[in-house]
């Protein structure tokens, strides 16, 4: 007969109360405000799930879904194997190394309040470095008039700012892989290709599949970038699922607002179920 010791559960109990106050517990006064409507915190009134209907009939929250979903994945499309080629790249020197990815994760270490500043600041076209470069090879100073040229200030932000994680996770896979399967790919002659798809890419399953759920979490309800750029234009073209959301709670909509939240955290939460499956498959047929 196996004992099994629970006492594991004492020190994971504080983080487990912590999680609770400041996750579970917000969470659920949302779920509760999206049955109401309010028009004050005192002054409530059940709407039962009236809120989720109109949200879910409304082609203002298809669109912004839409938004967010192609913003995800051209991030997505750009990132993942942009990371991986400059992990690939990365000097396997110790101390070469260590300088490499210490600048590499810069952009990790900007506040994501502040880089939205930064990077209209370099757009500006009397004071910035790319806003004097740009007109060059035409680049237009009315940028935020245009949708497509919003849409790249916003991919060519997010990219500077998250491939670095992509990088240092693809690197840490990498730094796993023993030099035996190297030199026997080498007495072999397999070529540059042959050692990524056979030895390197299995190695990095793992962390793309992390750093694909990480990069699609935040990009779908990017918020603190994308408003202070353009705020949801020109024309909406950039009114973001969370964009959209920050509207209404702008607005005092709180019924609306919390049945928003609701339906955006069952997204993010469908999302996450499913790569933790894949994940789960992965590991299944690893193990045999």
């Amino acid at each position: 007969m196996k004992y099994h010791d629970n006492t594991g559960w004492l020190y994971v109990l504080p983080a487990i109360l912590v999680l609770g106050l400041v996750g579970l517990f917000p969470l659920i006064t949302v779920i509760n405000y999206s049955f109401f409507e309010i028009f004050i915190l005192d002054a409530r009134f059940w709407v039962g799930t009236e809120w989720y209907a109109q949200i879910i009939g409304s082609n203002r929250f298809w669109a912004s879904f839409g938004r967010s979903t192609l913003f995800s994945i051209l991030v997505l499309i750009i990132q993942i194997p942009l990371g991986i080629v400059i992990a690939l790249c990365i000097p396997r020197g110790k101390v070469w190394a260590g300088l490499t990815l210490a600048v590499i994760a810069l952009p990790l270490l900007v506040p994501w309040n502040m880089i939205p500043s930064l990077w209209l600041s370099l757009l500006n076209p009397e004071t910035g470095i790319l806003g004097r470069m740009m007109p060059h090879i035409g680049w237009p100073t009315d940028w935020k008039l245009s949708a497509t040229h919003t849409w790249m200030v916003l991919i060519a932000m997010d990219v500077w700012h998250w491939t670095s994680l992509v990088v240092i996770l693809c690197y840490g896979a990498l730094t796993t892989i023993p030099a035996a399967h190297y030199q026997a790919a080498a007495i072999d002659g397999a070529g540059p290709w042959r050692v990524f798809r056979f030895i390197q890419f299995p190695k990095l399953q793992h962390v793309l599949l992390m750093a694909v759920l990480l990069r699609f979490m935040d990009s779908f309800m990017i918020y603190t970038e994308a408003f202070p750029i353009n705020a949801g234009g020109p024309n909406g073209a950039t009114m973001f699922l969370a964009v959209d959301l920050g509207e209404d709670i702008k607005a005092f909509n709180y019924g609306p607002s919390a049945a928003r939240s609701v339906l955006y955290f069952l997204i993010v939460l469908t999302v996450a179920w499913a790569f933790t499956k894949t994940q789960a498959k992965l590991d299944r047929e690893h193990a045999q």
